[in-house]
Formats: C-alpha cells, structure tokens, sequence
C-alpha cells in the first residue's frame, strides 16, 4: 500500500483514519467499526464492499 495515498485516505463515513492491515489487505476504521477491502492494489472505499470489524479487531 502506497505510503502517500494511505495518508490521504479517510473512513467515507465518519472521515477517521484508516489502518493498513496487510495480511488482510484491508483498510480498517476503529471508529466506523468497518474493514475496507485493497483488491488489485485498490482500496474499495464503499461502505457496500467494507465488512464489520469484531471486537476483537477492534481491540487489536
């Protein structure tokens, strides 16, 4: 993930950061509670593509 565009990146809900977890390649918000999807090096940034974080997830 591209250092540059991961520091523009915002959650498209509540506008929180975002972190890059690369084993999932996913996009996660603590505060939307939401894992956004990288599919091809692209971040898919709807909030229709994103999946619910656990709590665990969210802890971690």
């Amino acid at each position: 993930m591209d250092k540059q565009l991961l520091s523009i990146l915002v959650c498209p809900l509540c506008k929180g950061a975002l972190t890059y977890h690369a084993e999932q390649q996913e996009l996660w918000c603590a505060q939307s509670r939401l894992a956004y999807p990288i599919k091809d090096g692209i971040p898919m940034m709807l909030e229709s593509e994103a999946r619910a974080l656990s709590d665990a997830e969210c802890a971690a």
